[in-house]
This record gives C-alpha cells, sequence and structure tokens, in this order.
C-alpha cells in the first residue's frame, strides 16, 4: 500500500462518471462533511481523488419505489426538466459554496491548475438526450452553462438514439431506430463544433457504431463493462470497444457489480421463482436479469408491472457485490483488447457504483493498489485515472469550430 500511497499522491486521478442525489447537501448527505453518500470532500480528500466528471441527468422516472409505476405523460417533462435543473444547481454549488477545496474545470488547463492549487476539479458531464425533446439548441445553452461531456443515450430510447436497454413497458423496442435519429446525427456534429466530450454509454452498439462513424473527434464510453466478461446488452462488445479506439477515444471501466460478472446461480435461481409467479418463462441471457426487457410489459397494467418490480429489485440487490479483482479484471480485459491508452476508470457511485474494497471515493487509492498488484506500471496508471481522458479532451476542444 506504500507505493499506492505514494503514487496516489503524484497523479491526477479522475473518476470518468459520478452521480449525486437530488437530496446532495442536505442533513446528512453534506458536501463538506464525511456522511452517508459514496461522495463528498472530505472522502475525495482521504482517498487522494483529484476530480471527477459529476452528471447532470433525468429520465422518465417510471418507478421511484413508492406506489406503481407510471409511464410518462405529457406533463412529465417539465418535472424531468426541473431534475436537470436540480442536479445542476448542486453541482455548481459545491465550488461556490466551497470555492477554497473544490472548483469547476471547462478545460484541462484548468483541471490541473485545480489539482495544483489542492482543490477537487468537477467536470460537468449531463446523461440523457430525453430532457432536450427535440431542441438541439439545448445542446449550445448548456456547453454555455459549462457541460463538457454529453451522452444522449440513457435507460429507454429517446428521440435521438436507440438505447442499450429500450424498455418494453414504456413501448419501447429493441433498435427502434436503427441507432441514431437524424436529430442524433446532427447532434454529433454540433458537439464536435461546441468542443464537447461525446459518451456513448448507454447507447445501442449500432448508435455506437454510427457515432464513431460520424464523429470528428474522439469520443468515450463514460461508465460500461465488457460483454466479454458480463454479456449483456449495457455492456461493449468486442466490437464496440474498437470502434471507440479507432477514434482515439476511451472506455471507462465502471466500478458497477452486476456489470462485472455474471450472476449466481442462487440469484437466478430467485428470480425464476420470481418470474414464474408471473408466468414468465425463466431467465434466457443475463440481460433479462438486470433489465425488464420482456416484450410482455408493453401490455401490462401499471399495477401489475409494479407488483412485479418491487420484488424483481429486491432479488437484484440480493446478488453479491463483485470483488476488486473482478474490476480489474474488466480493466485487463479492455486493455488487451484496445490498448492502455484507451482504458479509464470511473465508479458510477450514487446511482449503483461499487464492489468491495471500493465503495465511496475515500477508497480511491486501493484502486490504485490493485492495480499495482496486477503489475500495471506507474506510467500506466497515470494514464488510467486521467491521463488518457485529459488527452481526448484537449483533442477535442482542440478540434472544436471556434463560435462567431
Amino acid at each position: 500500500m506504500r507505493r499506492a500511497n505514494e503514487l496516489q499522491e503524484q497523479i491526477i486521478s479522475l473518476d470518468g462518471h459520478l452521480d449525486v442525489a437530488l437530496n446532495f447537501g442536505s442533513e446528512g448527505q453534506e458536501v463538506n462533511r464525511d456522511g452517508d453518500t459514496q461522495f463528498d470532500l472530505v472522502k475525495a480528500a482521504r482517498g487522494r481523488l483529484s476530480g471527477a466528471a459529476l452528471t447532470i441527468w433525468s429520465w422518465p422516472e417510471f418507478w421511484n419505489g413508492e406506489g406503481p409505476p407510471r409511464r410518462p405523460t405529457s406533463n412529465s417533462l417539465e418535472a424531468i426538466r426541473n431534475e436537470l435543473e436540480v442536479r445542476y444547481r448542486i453541482i455548481t454549488g459545491i465550488a461556490r459554496d466551497y470555492p477554497n477545496q473544490a472548483g469547476i474545470a471547462y478545460t484541462p488547463d484548468d483541471l490541473r491548475r485545480l489539482v495544483h492549487e489542492g482543490k477537487f476539479a468537477i467536470i460537468i458531464s449531463m446523461l440523457n438526450a430525453y430532457p432536450l425533446g427535440d431542441d438541439l439548441s439545448k445542446l449550445d445553452e448548456w456547453a454555455a452553462r459549462g457541460v463538457r461531456i454529453f451522452g444522449p443515450g440513457y435507460v429507454a430510447n429517446n428521440s435521438w438514439t436507440d438505447s442499450a436497454r429500450p424498455l418494453p413497458f414504456l413501448g419501447d423496442t429493441p433498435d427502434a431506430l436503427g441507432g441514431l435519429s437524424e436529430l442524433g446525427r446532427q447532434a454529433v456534429h454540433k458537439l464536435n463544433e461546441l468542443g464537447v466530450v461525446i459518451d456513448v454509454s448507454q447507447m445501442s452498439s449500432n448508435a455506437i457504431q454510427q457515432v464513431t462513424e460520424l464523429t470528428s473527434a474522439p469520443v468515450i464510453a463514460s461508465h460500461t463493462g465488457v460483454r466479454g466478461l458480463m454479456d449483456i446488452r449495457r455492456n461493449l462488445s468486442d466490437e464496440d470497444l474498437q470502434r471507440i479506439k479507432n477514434t482515439g477515444g476511451i472506455v471507462n471501466i465502471v466500478g458497477y457489480s452486476n456489470y462485472l460478472k455474471p450472476f449466481s446461480r442462487k440469484t437466478i435461481e430467485k428470480m425464476n421463482e420470481l418470474r414464474a409467479r408471473f408466468d414468465l418463462p425463466d431467465i434466457q441471457n443475463m440481460t433479462q436479469m438486470g433489465t425488464t426487457t420482456d416484450p410482455v410489459f408493453s401490455i401490462w397494467s401499471e399495477e401489475k408491472f409494479g407488483e412485479f418490480i418491487a420484488p424483481f429489485y429486491e432479488v437484484l440487490g440480493q446478488e453479491p457485490p463483485a470483488t476488486l479483482e473482478q474490476y480489474v479484471d474488466s480493466i485487463d480485459y479492455a486493455v488487451k483488447k484496445i490498448g492502455i491508452n484507451h482504458v479509464g476508470i470511473s465508479s458510477d457511485f450514487n446511482d449503483g457504483g461499487g464492489v468491495n474494497d471500493w465503495e465511496n471515493v475515500g477508497d480511491t487509492r486501493n484502486v490504485t493498489a490493485a492495480l499495482i498488484q496486477r503489475g500495471y506500471s506507474n506510467e500506466d496508471i497515470a494514464k488510467l485515472w486521467g491521463g488518457n481522458f485529459l488527452r481526448v479532451w484537449e483533442q477535442v476542444q482542440n478540434q472544436a469550430k471556434p463560435s462567431s
């Protein structure tokens, strides 16, 4: 651990995708106290995490754990957009309220300066085009407000892109758009012009292929696993990995247990017992274990789907977490497939992320120690923890079209 401690003091370490809850900053969730949340400035300092991409996101919250799930209505969009604003205020408020401890990085040079000053560097990212409707000019607005990473996709298809996790309950079918819509194609060019990094996480393989063919700058997958070790649609195939590499981009392996290893036989059996109660066939693939993909859900009532979804998540919650060694297995896999210069690290903390021995940002140096144990050099670890992303970010901004 001594070498890991020393190295952690020397390198820039960036978490490529980290979430904040809508109540972050409230009692028990304070930014400057070591509370219940997986991220706060105290834990970040303890783990020697230099910075993170903090994510603004929202989507049709069809189920929040209370009452039956609800399909979105025409009145949903205002609430969804409000969630974006709440998260934006929370994230920017960290730098505003704690200027001696944190700051917003709008450029790679900003980030390096903040780290040199001993401050936590925040990169503002956004995930899911759904709240933007069909208005491409919203990208200009959010870029002007500081967003530097944008991912069009999320759970469920939207009018820009097909999702890796289409939801029949919401009326989705796989590859409904065949990848990107015309709006999604235009967004690729717009984001290139703005110098905003394109994030292909959550997008279908067809959509990823089209983004990588259209883009003039490197792209990233901010938080993902690899299908070679966990075969689910949400993870990247070897072809997806190669396409991202070919843009000069990077793939951040995420510390999300259910993306790192197959479900145990015990959990699968419990899920099959649940499915039998609803006259559903046994699980046929790992994707069905983590996402409600059965086409029949499209015709279920909200009440019936609610009766299924609550115990569905209870079963998932009983699956043992992945180990830090299994996390590094996925890093190894990606490095062997596309090279050390195209892989990075992310946690997805506060939205399901966390593995044994990396349960919050205070455990950051444990990841470094595991990489050392696996045989990675100091130079390679520095690339994984942030060097590769900084290279991509600089390329994206350098290739941007100057605003008139």
